[in-house]
């Protein structure tokens, strides 16, 4: 029996269009495609965090999701799988990025499957991945699968150093182990009208 899955993507780049973008669309689609081929649709929901950056300073200052941000909270909460994408900025997540992290709520990707994806000009930020995104995933009790892609500059172009496996095969790898993971997980519960609002012990708290 066919199902089908609710994959949210999460995109922190800033300009339009973006090489972040960019990259979060091709691991959504190669997503889709590697469920398809385990009998299962999906449907694809992408977030761009610019668009929503004034709702989530509020949130910061008030506690409160209002608009746009509070249908993007309960899409993610009730979604099968994330896409998570940023830009590198001084070395680490772009701070919109984690601005949007921290008004998640606290259990929204616990046991979730996440895919984690980064963009920067070079390479020798790759790393970020390991030493950034997943220890902040991690806190999170998100189900991060093994392989997160990075893509420089370099890598749009095919430049990319023979030590170092092509984009689009880096892609399908942390794809398929996205899609093996959602695949195997029981459909998410639909979101709920209160979902996004915090509860009044968490407003009480310095």
């Amino acid at each position: 029996m066919t199902q089908d899955r609710s994959l949210v993507v999460v995109s922190a780049g800033i300009s339009q269009p973006s090489s972040t973008r960019l990259l979060a669309d091709r691991l959504a689609a190669a997503t889709v495609e590697e469920l398809a081929a385990r009998g299962q649709t999906a449907t694809v929901t992408t977030i761009e965090l610019r668009d929503l950056a004034h709702e989530v300073v509020n949130m910061t200052l008030t506690g409160f999701a209002s608009g746009p941000l509070a249908d993007a909270l309960a899409k993610i909460g009730a979604a099968d799988g994330l896409v998570a994408v940023t830009p590198v900025y001084t070395a680490s997540y772009a701070g919109l990025f984690k601005s949007f992290v921290d008004v998640l709520d606290k259990d929204a990707l616990a046991g979730m499957p996440v895919l984690l994806g980064a963009t920067g000009g070079t390479g020798r930020h790759s790393l970020v991945l390991e030493y950034a995104l997943r220890p902040l995933f991690g806190y999170l009790h998100a189900g991060v699968v093994g392989t997160g892609v990075f893509a420089a500059t370099d890598d749009w172009a095919d430049g990319a150093g023979d030590d170092v496996k092509p984009l689009p095969e880096r892609i399908r790898r942390a794809a398929r182990e996205l899609a093996e993971t959602v695949a195997d997980r029981e459909p998410a519960r639909p979101a709920g009208l209160f979902d996004a609002v915090p509860s009044f012990g968490s407003l009480l708290e310095p």
